[in-house]
């Protein structure tokens, strides 16, 4: 029977390339509807592998991944990645379209009316705080890399997916741009309510946004749970990331 609170699920999953090399050692994962869980750890300890099996840019060497009860293996693709918005680092805008067009690429696709789409992206932009008559028609190349992102992020929620990914969003920004796009999206997760995963190796961001931190280190997850949870484990990645949390009190990598 499908657990209609729950979101997404990994049952035993574990990811290898080359000669037996794994990225991902047997995971095990439930993120309930509307959480958000940040994936914390160093690089290469299999954070971007795990959020990729969620929206199938991968498929796990063995166990099982399950979007809303369904196995990934049995999705369509392009049906699952349209629920699913996915915002990344390098952001991936068009430079030949428009902000509006940019945002309005998915909504496009699933065959919206012009007029909605509009309506949706300058929804969007007010949301993001970009002002819709200011920003709508203007190209990537006029903005700057905060705003841009805010565009990001509002091309990942067009369509109103239920899930949405988020692989070390504003990994690239200066530090005073990162924190207010961090309240913001604090702000919007509260009016949202959606279910998010958000990658990131910079543990001050993880205490910010998690409901839960995932903390992974070479393909096992060690600590799972509320923020509190890794404040007091005894585990040594954990008090090393903990450690880097006291020592900076800003938004600092620990990597």
């Amino acid at each position: 029977m499908i657990d209609n609170r729950v979101a997404i699920e990994f049952d035993n999953v574990s990811f290898e390339i080359g000669e037996g090399k794994k990225l991902l050692v047997d995971l095990n994962l439930t993120i309930d509807r509307g959480e958000t869980v940040v994936l914390l750890g160093r690089s290469g300890s299999g954070k971007t592998t795990t959020m990729k099996m969620i929206n199938r840019l991968l498929d796990p060497t063995s166990g099982e991944v399950r979007v809303e009860g369904i196995s990934t293996g049995a999705w369509d693709p392009i049906i699952l990645r349209r629920r699913i918005g996915y915002v990344i680092q390098e952001i991936g805008l068009f430079p030949h379209l428009t902000v509006e067009e940019n945002i309005g690429l998915v909504p496009r696709l699933e065959s919206w009316p012009a007029d909605k789409i509009r309506n949706r992206a300058r929804e969007l932009l007010a949301m993001v705080s970009l002002e819709p008559d200011r920003f709508a028609a203007r190209y990537p190349a006029e903005l700057s890399g905060g705003q841009r992102q805010r565009v990001g992020v509002a091309r990942a929620l067009a369509a109103d997916p239920p899930m949405i990914l988020l692989d070390e969003p504003f990994g690239a920004l200066d530090p005073i741009t990162r924190r207010e796009i961090q309240q913001e999206f604090r702000s919007l997760q509260k009016q949202l309510g959606k279910t998010m995963v958000f990658v990131t190796h910079d543990v001050d961001e993880a205490f910010a946004l998690a409901t839960r931190i995932g903390l992974l280190k070479d393909g096992e997850m060690i600590v799972l749970g509320p923020p509190a949870e890794l404040l007091a484990s005894n585990h040594p990645e954990a008090r090393a990331f903990v450690q880097c949390f006291h020592d900076t009190g800003k938004a600092q990598s620990c990597s």
